[in-house]
């Protein structure tokens, strides 16, 4: 009996803790694309004040998602990990560049341009590399057996660029929003005139990710467009469409909240759209996720620790947000 529920259970929370970090630290790389194109050095501060609170818990998320594929799915990170190394390194590399920026650009008065330039290309070759992954994860990978046949550029696909391009959009739409949320007058101003270029931008790279996606396996293709398929998944596609039209009225009205829940809603449904032409593979498109799993004794005993590990996670992330909510000023008070 556990070795059937057990690693469908470990998989709803691996892909849980990516999402959460995917949505979490997704606006703040967002803020450090958009950090560039800012209307000064002032609102520059203000913007790296809106996350620097809560932008270190983030990656919590990422090391539960990534340890956990070691501990639970070793034979998909033992595919993963080698195929995917070079872009790994790269977004490692842009988180540390991100992190030590936030650190030292406060503190600093003649090397801040220096910092500057850390925060955003940090964030841009993280978020690059993601997208990278994610395409390349997506795309699948050329397998004998449970061994990967693939060179360490595996990963430089056509498809896997037009992901990288997407989510960089992707993630400077939820900095915007975030900004309209955090930021106080001209900045918010300045923050809802870019969204809108952005989420269309983020429309229009979701349908073509949409399109490209099913031509990758048939049974992908079959999944979304056989009867009565078809009927039971046309929702996703309609429920983007009008959560992208509700995402423009409010960035045009006066939400302040409105928009940011609504950028979310565009990744959760993406998020979705990837889950079900994926599903049941951990390694796309050849291995399921039981076939992947440890052993069941193995998979019990990491449970235990999750018990515990998850509802802290979710308490502190709540609770930060609870913290630092409302507007920041501009001496980065709340």
């Amino acid at each position: 009996m556990q070795d059937e529920w057990l690693p469908l259970l470990w998989f709803a929370i691996i892909g849980i803790a990516i999402f959460m970090y995917v949505l979490l630290d997704g606006f703040v790389l967002g803020v450090g694309l958009l950090f560039p194109f800012a209307p000064g050095e002032d609102d520059r501060d203000l913007m790296m004040h809106s996350v620097a609170p809560i932008w270190d818990g983030n990656e919590t998320w990422l090391v539960l998602g990534v340890g956990g594929l070691l501990a639970v799915f070793p034979i998909a990170y033992a595919i993963v990990l080698p195929a995917l190394y070079l872009p790994f390194i790269f977004m490692l590399f842009g988180l540390v560049m991100r992190g030590v920026s936030f650190e030292f650009r406060f503190k600093s008065t003649r090397t801040r341009a220096f910092w500057n330039r850390a925060f955003q290309g940090g964030s841009a070759l993280a978020v690059i590399a993601q997208g990278v992954v994610l395409g390349a994860f997506v795309h699948g990978f050329d397998m004998d057996g449970f061994v990967h046949r693939g060179g360490m550029f595996v990963w430089l696909t056509p498809f896997g660029l037009l992901t990288g391009a997407a989510l960089l959009a992707g993630y400077a739409l939820l900095g915007a929003t975030w900004l309209i949320l955090k930021a106080p007058g001209e900045l918010e101003t300045w923050a809802r005139r870019i969204a809108r270029p952005l989420l269309i931008a983020v429309l229009v790279f979701m349908a073509l990710i949409s399109l490209w996606v099913p031509f990758l396996s048939d049974v992908i293709a079959q999944r979304w467009f056989s009867l009565p398929n078809l009927l039971y998944l046309s929702p996703i596609p309609l429920l983007t469409g009008a959560t992208g039209l509700l995402c423009w009225r409010a960035i045009a009205g006066q939400q302040k909240l409105r928009p940011f829940l609504l950028a979310m809603a565009l990744f959760t449904l993406g998020y979705a759209g990837l889950g079900i032409s994926l599903w049941p593979n951990i390694v796309p498109h050849t291995i399921p996720y039981w076939r992947a799993a440890a052993p069941a004794s193995s998979q019990g005993f990491l449970l235990v620790g999750a018990m515990f590990a998850v509802p802290a996670l979710l308490a502190y992330t709540a609770y930060s947000y609870w913290v630092f909510r409302g507007k920041v000023e501009r001496n980065g008070e709340y």
